[in-house]
C-alpha cells in the first residue's frame, strides 16, 4: 500500500492505507483537531486510538467499571475542535454525556444530561464556542446545553418526527440546521427557540444527515433514504437545489472533502458497504471509491480539516480503516462507455462510442432485428479548456419498435373484464374486445411440447373451447357441430376460448398431431377455417391406432355419422340420446365458435376436469415469452384455481409483476389495483394491503394527535377546523405540511388562487400543488 506525506502548516502527516480490528461494531467515529487520535464509539465499544505511521495503537478504553451502564452505549460521538480533552456522546437511552480526558481518574465521565426521552441520534459542538453543545433526539426535540450549567438552556421543537442530524452553521454564529424523518430540513436561530426560521422539504422520506460546506458557507448537503445527496444554496430567500447525486442505497453520512470545493464523501445505511467520493458536477459516477469494508460503513471523517488525502471510517464489520486517495479505485477508468434505454412506447435507444456506432451501422442484419433502425445521432460539443472532465465523442442510435401499438394495450386493459361474471361470459366478452382491437393471437405451428399430454400416437384435439369436458356424456355421438345450450354447457367452463384450425394453404407441423394454425385466448375463426378431424380428414396415425375395448366399457355401440355441416341431423332423433338430453340440444347452426371435435376413443369415456391444463399452461408460457404478459396475467385471473396449480408460483409472480409495471407506467391505476386484488399469486395480493400511517399534529397546540379521534387530548380542540370558514371539516381535508393549517379542499383552492400566506394568519407561506 502506498505511503503519503502531506505538510500542514508546519505539521507533517504521514501514513498509508491501514486498518485495525475492533472489539465490537462501531456506530460513529471522530478525530481530534491535530489529527493524531481517533475515538470509536458503539453499543459495546468506546475507545481512543492513536494514529501511527503504519498502524493504529489503542490508547484509552473509556468503558470502565464492572457493570457498564447504558451511558456507554453510544449512537454518536464528537470530539471538540477547540479543546482536545473534551468529548460528547449521544447514548441510546436518551442521555447526553460529556467526557473530560484530562481527569486523572480512570472514569473520564464529566456531565450527564438526561432531558431527552428517547435515543439521541446526534450531538454537535459549536465551531467557535467551547461550552455550547447541541443534541437531536428521536423524541423530536433539539436541546442546546451550556456545559457550565447542569440543565439545557434552550429546547427546540421541530413539531415533527424524530431528529436525525443537527449541525451548526460555519457562516452564521447563531444558526444551525436540523433534519427530520418526514423529509424536512429546518434552520433555527439559537436565540429564538419558539419557532424555526426556515423550513423546506429536501427528500422523499427521512433525511439522515447533513453537512455545511467548509468554504462556500452557504451550501448545505443533505442525504436521505431516497438514495439522493442534494446540495442546497441557502444564500437565497428560499432554499435552492443546485446539485443532486443519485446513489444506489440510502445515504447515512455525508462529509465535504477539504480543499476540494465540489467533492463530497458518502456512505450508505444498508446494502452497500463502500465509501464514495463524488464530484457533484458529475453526479452519475463516483470520483473515487473505497471498497475495503465487508459490512455497512457507519462513520466517515476526514483526518484533518485541511488534508484532502486521508479519510477514516468505521464499520459494522468491527474494523477501523485509514484510506488514502492513492489507493482508491477510480470508477471512471473502468466504466462501461455504452448505454441502453427502453422507451415508454417500445423505442430503444443505444449510446456508444462513435466508432462502434459506425461499424454497427455498416454490419446490421435487418432480417434478425425486430426494430427499424433510424439514422444515428451524434452529439458533438466544442472542447472547453476549463472543463474538469475528459470529453468523449459519442453517438446515439434510436430503434423504433415495429408494429408495437401501445394504444391497443391501454384500450385492452381498460376494456377487459376479469371478474364478476360467469367464466363463459368473461371469455366471450374478452374475445370480442380482442377482435375489435385486432389483437387476437395467431401463430403457425404449435410449440414442440404442446401435445405431450395427448400422447405420441393418441388422438389429437384440434378444437378446444369453453365447453367443460367433465360434463361430456359418453356415447353422445360423433357430430361435432352440436351447439349446447348456454344455460347448461357454459356455466362451469374450465378453459378460455381456444381452437386449432387448419387452412388449406398451410401444412401441419411434422411429427405433431395438432394442425399448423393454432389460436389461443383471443381468437377469431371463420366458418370455412373449421377443421374437423373425423371421417373427412382421417390421419394415418388414427387408422393404425387400435383402442383396447376393455379399457373403455361401452354403454352401447357407437355409430359413426358424417361431420360435414350439410349432414347435421336432429339429435333428438338419435337412438343414443335420452329425452332430457334431446331437450338441451340446439338445432341452430353454429354461430359462437363453441365447437369441439375429438376422436371417438376420447369421448367414449369421461375426461378429467384438468385434462387440458398442461396445454393451457404451455400456451401461456409461450405467449408470455413472446412479451404478451397481458394475456398471460388475464388468463390466470379468469381461470383462477383451475390453472393456478399448473403454473409455477415464481412464474406467476413474474407475469403479474411485469403486467402491473406496464399498467402503472401508463397510469392505469384502477386496472393495476384490480389486477393486484384478483391475482392468484400470494406475493402480489399483499402489494395493496400495506398499512399506511399518517402522523398528524394539532393545528392549535402543535402536539401529535392520538389515533382515537379528531379531538386533541391536550387542548381539547378539533384539529379539522377549516382556516377559511372556521367550521369543522367533515369531507376532504387538505393541510399545509409546513404550518399544519388547512381546511375544506375547495376553500383552500380558492384562497391560494389569490393569496400566498396561510389563511389561519400564522404568516407561513403555504404551497398548494
Amino acid at each position: 500500500m502506498a505511503r503519503v506525506t502531506t505538510a500542514l502548516g508546519g505539521n507533517t502527516l504521514t501514513g498509508r492505507t491501514m486498518f485495525c480490528h475492533l472489539d465490537a461494531p462501531a456506530n460513529a467515529i471522530s478525530v481530534c483537531r491535530d489529527a493524531t487520535q481517533v475515538v470509536v464509539a458503539g453499543r459495546n465499544i468506546f475507545k481512543i486510538y492513536s494514529l501511527e505511521d503504519d498502524h493504529f495503537a489503542e490508547k484509552l478504553n473509556l468503558r470502565v467499571g464492572r457493570k457498564p451502564s447504558l451511558n456507554f452505549s453510544c449512537a454518536d460521538v464528537v470530539w471538540h475542535q477547540m479543546d482536545e480533552n473534551l468529548l460528547a456522546t449521544a447514548a441510546t437511552n436518551g442521555v447526553v454525556v460529556t467526557w473530560n480526558l484530562g481527569k486523572p481518574s480512570r472514569n473520564k465521565q464529566d456531565q450527564l444530561f438526561t432531558e431527552h426521552k428517547r435515543t439521541v441520534n446526534k450531538v454537535c459542538f459549536h465551531p467557535t464556542e467551547v461550552y455550547m453543545l447541541l443534541s437531536g433526539s428521536q423524541d423530536g426535540f433539539m436541546k442546546c446545553f451550556d456545559l457550565r450549567k447542569k440543565d439545557s438552556v434552550s429546547t427546540f421543537s421541530g413539531q415533527s418526527e424524530s431528529v436525525r442530524d443537527v449541525q451548526f452553521s460555519i457562516r452564521d454564529y447563531f444558526t444551525f440546521a436540523a433534519t427530520f424523518e418526514n423529509g424536512n430540513v429546518q434552520l433555527w436561530d439559537i436565540r429564538r427557540p419558539d419557532r424555526f426560521e426556515r423550513m423546506f422539504t429536501a427528500h422523499n422520506g427521512p433525511v439522515f444527515c447533513c453537512d455545511w460546506h467548509p468554504e462556500d458557507r452557504g451550501w448545505l448537503a443533505t442525504g436521505g433514504r431516497d438514495k439522493m445527496v442534494k446540495v442546497w444554496d441557502m444564500n437565497t430567500n428560499r432554499a435552492k437545489e443546485i446539485y443532486c447525486v443519485q446513489t444506489i442505497a440510502s445515504v447515512a453520512r455525508v462529509k465535504w472533502r477539504p480543499e476540494r470545493k465540489y467533492h463530497i464523501g458518502t456512505c450508505s445505511m444498508m446494502v452497500d458497504h463502500n465509501i464514495y467520493v463524488w464530484d457533484v458536477r458529475r453526479p452519475f459516477i463516483p470520483f473515487a471509491t473505497f471498497e475495503e469494508h465487508k459490512d455497512v460503513t457507519t462513520g466517515i471523517v476526514w483526518r484533518h480539516l485541511h488534508d484532502p488525502y486521508f479519510m477514516l471510517s468505521g464499520s459494522k464489520d468491527s474494523t477501523l480503516y485509514q484510506h488514502i486517495f492513492r489507493d482508491a479505485r477510480r470508477p471512471i477508468d473502468r466504466a462501461n462507455p455504452e448505454g441502453l434505454c427502453y422507451g415508454l412506447f417500445g423505442d430503444l435507444a443505444f449510446a456508444a462510442k462513435e466508432s462502434l456506432i459506425s461499424s454497427s451501422t455498416s454490419s446490421q442484419d435487418s432480417n434478425r432485428k425486430p426494430y427499424d433502425r433510424r439514422h444515428p445521432i451524434f452529439f458533438l460539443r466544442k472542447q472547453d479548456p476549463m472543463e474538469q472532465f475528459e470529453n468523449i465523442s459519442s453517438g446515439l442510435m434510436v430503434f423504433e419498435a415495429g408494429g408495437a401499438d401501445m394504444d391497443c394495450f391501454v384500450a385492452t386493459a381498460e376494456k377487459y373484464v376479469l371478474a364478476g361474471k360467469p367464466l363463459a361470459e368473461l371469455c366471450d366478452h374478452n374475445a370480442k374486445v380482442a377482435r375489435e382491437l385486432n389483437r387476437w393471437q395467431r401463430r403457425h405451428g404449435p410449440p414442440a411440447n404442446l401435445n405431450h399430454s395427448l400422447g405420441k400416437s393418441g388422438s389429437s384435439l384440434p378444437l378446444l373451447n369453453s365447453y367443460n369436458m367433465k360434463d361430456l356424456t359418453p356415447g353422445m355421438g360423433s357430430d361435432p357441430r352440436l351447439e349446447l345450450s348456454k344455460g347448461d354447457s357454459r356455466a362451469d367452463s374450465t378453459l378460455l376460448d381456444a381452437a386449432t384450425i387448419n387452412n388449406d394453404e398451410n401444412e401441419e407441423t411434422e411429427g405433431s398431431d395438432v394442425p399448423a394454425d393454432y389460436l389461443l385466448g383471443d381468437v377469431e375463426v371463420d366458418e370455412d377455417e373449421l377443421y374437423l378431424m373425423d371421417s373427412e380428414h382421417p390421419h394415418p396415425e388414427d387408422q393404425e391406432y387400435i383402442l383396447p375395448q376393455e379399457g373403455f366399457p361401452l354403454r352401447h355401440e357407437i355409430t359413426d355419422t358424417p361431420s360435414a355441416p350439410d349432414h347435421l341431423q336432429d339429435k333428438s332423433d338419435s337412438p343414443h340420446v335420452s329425452g332430457n338430453e334431446a331437450e338441451t340440444v340446439s338445432l341452430t347452426p353454429v354461430e359462437s365458435f363453441c365447437l369441439i371435435s375429438i376422436s371417438h376413443a376420447l369421448y367414449e369415456n369421461r375426461l378429467p376436469a384438468d385434462f387440458f391444463n398442461p396445454i393451457v399452461r404451455d400456451l401461456l408460457c409461450y405467449y408470455a415469452e413472446q412479451g404478451d404478459v397481458q394475456m398471460a396475467a388475464s388468463v390466470l385471473i379468469v381461470l383462477g384455481d383451475r390453472i393456478r396449480k399448473e403454473v409455477d408460483e415464481q412464474m406467476q409472480e413474474h407475469w403479474f409483476t411485469s403486467y402491473i409495471d406496464l399498467l402503472q407506467r401508463f397510469k392505469l391505476w384502477n386496472v393495476s389495483n384490480q389486477v393486484i386484488k384478483l391475482s392468484t399469486c400470494s406475493a402480489i395480493n399483499c402489494l395493496n394491503q400495506a398499512s399506511t400511517t399518517l402522523h398528524i399534529n394539532c393545528s392549535n397546540c402543535k402536539r401529535p394527535m392520538s389515533n382515537k379521534g379528531w379531538i386533541c387530548d391536550r387542548c381539547r380542540q378539533c384539529a379539522s377546523m377549516c382556516a377559511v370558514c372556521h367550521h369543522v371539516v367533515k369531507g376532504l381535508f387538505v393541510w399545509c405540511q409546513g404550518c399544519g393549517h388547512g381546511g375544506h379542499l375547495q376553500h383552500i383552492m380558492n384562497w391560494m388562487r389569490v393569496n400566498s400566506h396561510c389563511p389561519a394568519g400564522c404568516g407561513h407561506l403555504c404551497e398548494y400543488s
